[in-house]
Order: C-alpha cells, then sequence, then structure tokens
C-alpha cells in the first residue's frame, strides 16, 4: 500500500482565514514540485501554494470559497516515489494473455489503477469558473426566498445594530460580499439627502457614475480587471476616501550621489547586484524617520492617538504584468547599500512572478512610489493607509543652476510627498523634505 501524505497550507504570516479562490489540481494529477496547488486572496495579495515535492493527488480536501489558515488540509498525495514504484511494477509483471484467474492481490491492485489515472471529465473543476469574481461591483441585489446576502457574522451584527437592511447594500468585497464599510457607507448615505434605501451609492454618498453604453459610439472590447487590481482599487479608494491628503513637492540635487553611485558599479558588479538611486533614497527616507518621528506613526482605530513605530520598515511600489504590489523591506536602518540593491533585485523578481506572500507586504512604516524609470515630473500619490505619509519619485534631469557665478549643469531630482493632514501640518512636511533633499546632495550626512 504505497504511502500517502498531507499537503498543508505553509505558513501565511500574519494572515488566518484566508479565502481559498482557485483549485488548479484535481484527483489523479501528477504534479511537479513547486507547481501550483490552490490560489489564496487576502485583503492586500494573492498567493499561489506550492506543492512541496512531486506525486499524484489522490484527494483533494480544499474548495472554492474555503478559508483555510497555516496547517489547513490542502489535499491528499502519493510522493512519486512511491507512485513509480506502483507504475514499474505493473509493468514488469503483466497477466499472461492465457492465465485463467487473476490472484486476490494482483486483482486488488488492477482494480485501483482506473482511480488512480487523471480522469478530468469524471472529476472536472466546478468552481474555477462558477465562482469567478465579478468583473465589477454588483447592484443591489434582489434576492427571493430564503437566499441571503453575502457577509460575516460580525458584519449583519453590526448591520442589525444599526438597523440596516442588508438585501439593499451594495457589497465591495470580494465575491460582492458586504463589509463593514459598505453598512457605514449605506447609513451615511440615508442620512444624508434623503435618498432611497433601494438607490445604489459610492463613496460617501456621492452619486454613482451613470452606466453608459460605449458600443452606441463604435467598436469596443471589455476585460476583467486582474484581482490585484481589484484588490489594491477598493484600498486605494478606501484611503482617498478618509485621508485628507496635500501633496508637497521639491527637488533634490543628486549630482554627487550619482557619481558615487557611479563609482560602486564595479564592486556591485562582483557581488552580482545593480545599485540604483532607490536604494540610497531609502536611507535617506529613515534618517528623515528618525529626525520627524511623526512621520513613521499610525492613527489609533478612534482617530484620537498615535502609535509610534520603533522600527524602520519601508515599502516599495514595484509595477508587475498583474497591477501594483509593495512589498516591504524590513529594517532598512541596519541594511547596507549593497545588501538592499541585492535584497531588491531578488524581491522585485519575486513580485513580477506573483510569489509575494502576503506577509511579504506587511507592516510597513512609509512607502516609496517611484517612476523615474518610466518619466514624468510630478505626480500626487496616495498615502498607503494606514501608513500617513508616501513618497513619489520621478525622473532625474539634467538642469542649469545658477551658482552666484555662473550656471552649471546639476542632476535633479523631482520628489513628491503625500501626507496625512490629521498627522502632519505643512510646515512639517517641508523640512522634513527639505533633511531629505539635504541627505541626497552630500551621502555623507547619512552617516551622522
Amino acid at each position: 500500500m504505497p504511502a500517502v501524505k498531507e499537503v498543508l497550507v505553509p505558513d501565511l504570516g500574519d494572515f488566518s482565514d484566508v479565502d481559498v479562490i482557485e483549485v488548479l489540481v484535481k484527483p489523479g494529477d501528477v504534479i511537479a514540485a513547486e507547481d501550483s496547488l490552490i490560489t489564496l486572496e487576502s485583503d492586500k495579495a494573492t498567493m499561489d501554494v506550492p506543492a512541496p515535492n512531486a506525486g499524484v493527488v489522490t484527494e483533494v480536501k480544499t474548495q472554492v470559497g474555503d478559508k483555510v489558515s497555516e496547517g489547513s488540509l490542502i489535499l491528499l498525495m502519493e510522493p512519486k516515489s512511491s507512485t513509480a514504484a506502483i507504475d514499474t511494477q505493473s509493468q514488469s509483471s503483466p497477466p499472461a494473455p492465457d492465465q485463467p484467474k487473476l490472484s486476490a492481490a494482483a486483482a486488488q491492485k488492477t482494480s485501483k489503477e482506473p482511480t488512480e489515472l487523471p480522469q478530468p471529465k469524471a472529476q472536472p473543476i466546478p468552481a474555477r469558473t462558477a465562482h469567478a469574481p465579478p468583473s465589477s461591483l454588483p447592484p443591489p441585489v434582489e434576492r427571493a426566498g430564503e437566499a441571503t446576502p453575502h457577509a460575516s457574522p460580525g458584519v449583519r451584527r453590526f448591520a442589525r445594530e444599526l438597523g440596516a437592511e442588508l438585501n439593499q447594500i451594495r457589497g465591495t468585497g470580494h465575491k460582492g460580499r458586504i463589509l463593514k464599510e459598505d453598512v457605514q457607507t449605506f447609513i451615511k448615505a440615508a442620512l444624508t439627502g434623503g435618498r432611497a434605501a433601494t438607490e445604489p451609492v459610492s463613496g460617501l454618498g456621492i452619486p454613482p457614475i451613470p452606466e453608459i453604453d460605449f458600443s452606441k459610439f463604435g467598436e469596443v472590447e471589455t476585460e476583467k480587471l486582474s484581482r490585484i487590481k481589484k484588490i489594491s482599487g477598493a484600498h486605494l479608494h478606501r484611503a482617498w476616501l478618509n485621508v485628507p491628503h496635500v501633496t508637497h513637492h521639491d527637488e533634490a540635487d543628486i549630482t554627487e550621489l550619482e557619481e558615487f553611485r557611479q563609482s560602486l558599479k564595479e564592486e556591485a558588479g562582483r557581488q552580482g547586484v545593480r545599485v540604483t538611486v532607490l536604494v540610497f533614497i531609502m536611507k535617506a527616507v529613515v534618517a528623515a524617520l528618525k529626525t520627524f518621528p511623526n512621520f513613521n506613526t499610525s492613527l489609533t482605530p478612534d482617530g484620537q492617538g498615535l502609535v509610534f513605530k520603533k522600527y524602520f520598515h519601508i515599502g516599495i511600489a514595484v509595477d508587475t504584468p498583474k497591477g501594483l504590489v509593495v512589498p516591504v523591506f524590513r529594517d532598512v536602518d541596519q541594511k547596507g547599500v549593497l545588501e538592499l540593491a541585492d535584497e531588491m533585485g531578488q524581491v522585485s523578481a519575486r513580485a513580477r512572478d506573483g510569489k509575494l506572500a502576503p506577509g511579504d507586504m506587511q507592516g510597513g512604516c512609509i512607502s516609496i512610489s517611484s517612476v523615474g524609470g518610466i518619466g514624468g515630473s510630478a505626480f500626487t500619490p496616495i498615502v498607503n493607509t494606514p501608513e500617513v505619509a508616501i513618497l513619489g519619485v520621478t525622473r532625474a534631469k539634467t538642469t542649469p543652476v545658477w551658482n552666484g557665478h555662473e550656471f552649471v549643469p546639476r542632476l535633479i531630482l523631482p520628489l513628491d510627498l503625500s501626507y496625512d493632514h490629521r498627522v502632519i501640518d505643512g510646515a512639517e512636511a517641508a523640512r522634513f523634505m527639505s533633511h531629505l533633499c539635504q541627505s541626497l546632495a552630500d551621502a555623507r550626512r547619512l552617516l551622522l
């Protein structure tokens, strides 16, 4: 009897009860090590759970819509060594054509083999299409009979306390799930302007954008948003509505910094890393956070206090084919430039391949969004709540600068700081940016 191994959900960081949105295997599938088994979706990212080793799937214990945590059972699998032994034994000892009767053991073995082969028609994956997330926010759902809205017990209790009817609320969560924020929005809309309870709302009582049939004007094609864009879109919308954004623009002279960076190319090349200006910006941001600790805070849930952080973790926005993700680089204050450059190369590759775990995008103190490799001169980044500030970086350009006697060419880097005005005022933001620009103008200041 071949050994059967349990495949469990690995460490997910601080996450638990994560939604299963895809099951990628079925009984009888032959899989290799690192093949994806299921896809999970948290509030911030999606991730595939890989197979720990090769083998044959005997039974799938997880379905689309399940919630799993570390240690949850995904499936049962026969390791490849056991499967190979079965195949070898069956091929090396075929029954003779004129054998009148099989032995009991052979009969038992023969009866098992067909159930261990892939049977895609008998075992389809019903959930991959039936449970696909909606391409847009659903309208208020009209339910009949015993159907109930898609919401957690906590949200149901919250709605009952406020007297809100879940059947009339538009869910903005995964698969139209009604969130606590949706209930709050519904109540606010009902209290402002006298809007009918059945009328859909968006934002804080803001009327929704009217639906338009664009095909009337010409040929169109509709594509669904990627899962990452759906998740990040809801997060950014919430941040934009709840945070009073202010953006401070400034410029840093990085002429000497660029010369120093170029001088590191040979040494960095020997270590197989590529040093960019971004790693120096990370170090300069840490120095500014230490000088201006209000930037390294988060508001308490009641909005009446600040949580001061004694660590320095920086999120870096990474552009991927499926959308923007923000992995967090931890303890930046304790790492050198070359070490950060090496880590950035590895993390960026994992992000583009969709291999980031949910825990890789937690715990940031401040985020940096750099579009310098693409272009632009300025933009307004949206604060990545619960952080209170985000730094935008665009392309550096050589600019003539008057030095008191003549114009000389200098490499100027535009910087854009968006911040939560409830926590940071304009004067403090200006001082933060002045400190940051001075550190970038003279990298030796980072040693102070």
